[in-house]
């Protein structure tokens, strides 16, 4: 059986309707175009597309967690204050450090402010 020519007709005519209808809808968003060739196109240049850009974003910062803070407790009452003295060589009737060596043994004084 062989289709008729007619209905071959009528199929092309609606396949062209509706790649107009495209390419007018289309147009508007950059231009697609419709048609048809027959043979080898080697007049027509295929076009050529570019790939989409590539967007690299930068590596994540991780910050390492601060360590927490410690806590010092304090006593509440004073610490004594240390005792100090001054040495006296009765021998040489000197303090240290005027005196650096004393024959007898040295005695430890309570320092008395001057005047």
């Amino acid at each position: 059986m062989k289709p008729s020519v007619g209905l071959a007709k009528a199929y092309c005519a609606a396949i062209l309707m509706l790649g107009a209808a495209a390419a007018g809808t289309a147009s508007a968003h950059g231009g697609v175009r419709f048609g048809f060739t027959f043979g080898y196109p080697g007049w027509y240049p295929a076009p050529y597309y570019y790939p989409p850009p590539v967007y690299y974003y930068p590596p994540p910062v991780v910050a390492a967690p601060a360590p927490p803070p410690v806590y010092i407790e304090q006593s509440r009452t004073p610490a004594p204050a240390a005792e100090q003295y001054w040495y006296f060589c009765p021998d040489s009737k000197a303090y240290y450090p005027y005196v650096q060596n004393c024959g007898s043994a040295w005695q430890r004084v309570a320092p008395r402010p001057p005047g």
